[in-house]
């Protein structure tokens, strides 16, 4: 996926995006359906489209219908949008996105998550990163 496309949606294109991430695949009804203030059928349907020439989505057909799935995994489409907000909000520094995350939320943070930080501190460490 280009990184030029990636970062070239709209707000109504990445909740589309979202909708589908959330249930997996969707049809056109589906995505109308779940979108907040939704446009029409045709509407909705022609933003699919895009997004499949954004290489974001990808359709099987099914009847008559066309089922709309990421064309990447959640995970492997997230690195580069992680890699965006890490250039973008914070110099490129992973020390300064993590104390963001920590000084937003600490509270909130549970005893094992705070173990499973830590251990995966200690692992990169331990790799040299």
């Amino acid at each position: 996926m280009a990184r030029a496309r990636q970062e070239s949606l709209s707000r109504r294109e990445r909740q589309i995006v979202e909708i589908v991430y959330r249930l997996g695949e969707a049809t056109v009804a589906d995505v109308q359906r779940e979108l907040p203030d939704p446009p029409s059928y045709s509407a909705v349907r022609a933003l699919l489209r895009i997004l499949e020439e954004k290489d974001h989505l990808r359709h099987r057909e099914d009847g008559p219908r066309y089922v709309y799935a990421p064309r990447v995994p959640r995970e492997k489409a997230a690195r580069p949008a992680l890699k965006g907000v890490l250039d973008n909000f914070f110099d490129g520094s992973r020390e300064k996105l993590v104390a963001a995350l920590l000084d937003d939320g600490a509270a909130e943070l549970s005893p094992e998550e705070l173990d499973n930080l830590q251990g995966l501190i200690a692992r990169a460490k331990k790799a040299g990163r």
